[in-house]
């Protein structure tokens, strides 16, 4: 079970039972099923792997649990699921670094995600900005949508957004993730990446600004159980190249 009560999806091939687990966790605003199409994917072709998908806390249908709302926390919640694998995109990738330093896997995947602390900034900012401006009750998702791009953001954006609201409510507390987000671009975790503590597979999306070159410099010295991997796109690599997103994890998930 998760700490905190967190919803937990579990993929696997015509339902039979796997050998193994992967655990697969979102990015910020987002939610397990953001991935359940790869995830069947994977599954088809890997029949040995199932995937957990879960709805990290403030997320999806997930609680937000107690504060601190934290790297440590996200992974607190997750952490006696005993996965075999883990994965994590963008906030997710963070997540699962801090929980690679707490249990045993034999892999982690990391999707765009710089394991450096900075400054909070970048899209996830400004839609956070955004989201504690705007109303949080709506009649319709399409108002939401029209509000989020006249705000010069992009429609698909947009509407991955407004499946955050349900019932007319916008479900995301903004306290929760400015929490989070604050967290994540605080946390330094090249330490947690470099410990030799099973295999890192380390996906950087050529495209995003998310990985800069002082860390990309990083990986490519990284120790030799760190693998970088690079796809042609921009930071939604699994939206944008979900061919060649399920294709690594099908060639390169442990065997």
């Amino acid at each position: 079970m998760a700490q905190c009560g967190v919803h937990l999806e579990r993929i696997s091939r015509g339902g039979s039972q796997p050998q193994r687990w992967l655990l697969l966790a979102h990015g910020i605003y987002g939610s397990g099923s953001n991935w359940r199409g790869i995830a069947r994917r994977i599954t088809n072709q890997r029949p040995e792997w199932g995937v957990i998908l879960p709805d990290l806390r403030g997320h999806g249908k997930s609680p937000a649990g107690d504060a601190p709302h934290t790297l440590q926390a996200a992974a607190n919640d997750l952490r006696d699921l005993a996965p075999d694998a883990i994965a994590g995109h963008s906030f997710g990738g963070k997540v699962m670094l801090v929980l690679r330093s707490m249990i045993e896997v034999k892999q982690t995947w990391v999707l765009d995600a710089s394991p450096s602390s900075g400054t909070m900034q970048g899209s996830s900012l400004r839609v956070l900005d955004l989201l504690e401006r705007l109303p949080k009750e709506w009649a319709q998702r399409e108002d939401f949508i029209a509000a989020v791009t006249a705000e010069g953001h992009d429609a698909g954006l947009a509407q991955w957004l407004a499946m955050n609201i349900v019932d007319g409510q916008l479900r995301l507390d903004t306290n929760v993730m400015r929490a989070l987000l604050e967290d994540y671009f605080a946390r330094d975790l090249w330490t947690e990446l470099f410990e030799a503590r099973g295999d890192v597979e380390y996906v950087i999306a050529d495209k995003s600004p998310t990985i800069d070159e002082k860390a990309r410099l990083m990986l490519a010295s990284a120790p030799s159980h760190v693998h970088v991997h690079h796809v042609n796109t921009d930071h939604w690599l699994h939206v944008e190249a979900p061919e060649v997103v399920i294709e690594m994890f099908v060639t390169h998930l442990a065997s």
